[in-house]
Order: structure tokens, then C-alpha cells, then sequence
């Protein structure tokens, strides 16, 4: 199964039509600020030495997700998302689109924006964990 990949409007519609964003960035950058409604489901956890992967991320998403779930999912510019959505895939998920700018857009080398992201093309953000944190959704 390939993944189809979205820009933020389009994005946008299909949450209206009832796909549920989950942003797959660290908390740290959840809690920052995320688009609104969106769970957190980090694929990497920050940690002092980096990021590291997150063994919890397939069995988190399989309790809180059936597998024909409609899943829109998001990272930072959309390399993570791109990850989760192929090992949910792999994993049996049947109806992944993927945010192709993420959160924050596209970059170019000296850091300007060539393509917005979710909070770039003004869309709604919040921040907090929220119902729908990590802790939430991982039952801890």
C-alpha cells in the first residue's frame, strides 16, 4: 500500500470529513503546539542522547485505533509521519494519509519556508497535552 500524502488544506477537508490527526512528534513538541484535536502518538522519544524510537508507538495506536481507522497522520515537516504511517501500513492500517509539510513546513538551507506546514498555513493550533496526550493514549 502506498501512502497518500496531503498538503494542510487539503488536510484540513479530510479532517472534516472525519479523519483523526495524530501527530507523531515527541511530547515535548506536542505540548509546544499541535493542531487542534490531534492525539499524540510519538514515533520518537526526545531524550538527552536524541531521539530514540518509541517500542510502545504500534501497540499504542492498535489500542486506540481499529485498523480501518481513518488516520491522518503528522510530524514536524513530514519525514516521521511518512515512517508511521508505512510501519502502520506494515502493521495492517488500511487508510493512512499522510501530512506531507508537516507541522512547521518545508525548509530550505537557510531555514525559510518553501512549502507551509499545518500552523503556517493558519489552520488551528493548541497546546497542552490535552485529553488526547501521550500519557492518554499510551494508558500510563
Amino acid at each position: 500500500m502506498s501512502v497518500r500524502r496531503v498538503m494542510p488544506k487539503e488536510a484540513e477537508s479530510l479532517l472534516a470529513e472525519g479523519y483523526v490527526y495524530v501527530d507523531v512528534r515527541s511530547v515535548p513538541e506536542f505540548e509546544e503546539s499541535h493542531p487542534a484535536g490531534a492525539y499524540n502518538a510519538p514515533l520518537m522519544h526526545a531524550g538527552p542522547g536524541g531521539m530514540t524510537p518509541n517500542p510502545e508507538f504500534l501497540a499504542a495506536m492498535q489500542r486506540a485505533f481499529p485498523v480501518d481507522a481513518r488516520l491522518l497522520l503528522g510530524c514536524r515537516s513530514g519525514a516521521r509521519s511518512l515512517r508511521a504511517a508505512e510501519a502502520l501500513a506494515a502493521a495492517g492500517y488500511t487508510d493512512l494519509v499522510d501530512l506531507q509539510t508537516g507541522f512547521d513546513g518545508n525548509r530550505d538551507g537557510f531555514g525559510r519556508v518553501v512549502a507551509a506546514g499545518w500552523r503556517d498555513a493558519g489552520l488551528p493550533v493548541e497546546s497542552g497535552p490535552g485529553a488526547r496526550g501521550w500519557a492518554t493514549l499510551s494508558g500510563k
